[in-house]
């Protein structure tokens, strides 16, 4: 069935690349309403979380809507879709979700502090049937047929703390909030200056990012060995998100990024013979009453 919040809840925070004071507000929406951003700076404007209003794929993934833009959505839909939400209402007054500690784990916690719930509609999935690929150069993602949703991602830095990462998992609510929603963005120091002369990263801090230095870590000790291949999964977790309904299949990325992420979503859609729509739950109760 479809899962909502019980009630709302809010998070404060500043925007990574703006450096503004944001507040965001989660709400419980409708069954069959999906996930809908409202700035409430702009009358509550509303941005659905859709691979049709991506806009910029640039150090994050931005949506834009008749003009309106909102920014560095990717770690907030992340957790919505790792802990298995359909519909909410997600009011945010600046252009940009706030970036916390830099991974999804404070919306996550904030999600489960106020509980799930389901509503009286069938849950629908994207089944894949049919493999899809997107290169760039050496970078790829692809998708494949799969029983469940399962990502396998691989990422390869020539620095020491790094190296060549590899994570596979199935994708549950219980998986991602174990082990993918306390990964943090990362970046390297040498960076900062060009990324603040392109007016980026203006929130940025050792407090909400991995900062690396060219031989080590600037900003404290990791999280896990291999956190930058997990935060890796979580973003691809919320750019895939934006496919608008949760996917069964097999995701598989090599050192790809924002813009193969959302790619990947707006390709699913290109290709509507490589998938079907889906009711597990229906055809669990069919093929069961079919056994008795």
């Amino acid at each position: 069935m479809q899962r909502t919040i019980r009630r709302p809840f809010k998070l404060k925070g500043i925007g990574l690349h703006t450096g503004c004071q944001v507040a965001v507000e989660l709400k419980p929406a409708p069954a069959g309403t999906g996930v809908v951003f409202r700035r409430v700076d702009l009358q509550g404007f509303e941005i659905e979380a859709s691979r049709r209003y991506v806009s910029r794929v640039v150090l994050a993934t931005t949506l834009m809507k008749r003009g309106v833009m909102l920014s560095t959505v990717e770690h907030l839909l992340s957790a919505v879709y790792g802990l298995g939400l359909d519909n909410l209402y997600i009011d945010i007054d600046s252009l940009e979700v706030p970036i916390l500690d830099g991974s999804s784990q404070p919306f996550v916690e904030g999600i489960q502090d106020v509980g799930i719930e389901e509503q009286n509609a069938p849950r629908t999935f994207i089944r894949v049937e049919k493999p899809i690929r997107l290169t760039d150069g050496e970078k790829f993602v692809s998708i494949e047929p799969s029983a469940v949703f399962r990502v396998t991602y691989e990422i390869d830095f020539t620095h020491p703390v790094i190296g060549r990462q590899r994570l596979d998992l199935e994708v549950t609510p219980e998986v991602y909030a174990r082990e993918i929603s306390f990964s943090r963005t990362f970046g390297f120091y040498r960076e900062v200056r060009q990324l603040l002369e392109n007016n980026l990263i203006r929130g940025g801090s050792f407090e909400n990012a991995v900062v690396l230095s060219d031989d080590g870590v600037m900003s404290g000790e990791l999280r896990a060995p291999d956190e930058f291949v997990r935060h890796k999964v979580l973003d691809l977790i919320g750019d895939v998100s934006l496919c608008g309904s949760p996917v069964i299949g097999h995701v598989r990325a090599y050192k790809a990024g924002h813009a193969l992420h959302t790619a990947l979503a707006t390709a699913l859609f290109r290709n509507a013979s490589r998938w079907r729509v889906a009711e597990p739950e229906l055809e669990a109760a069919v093929a069961s009453a079919a056994a008795g």
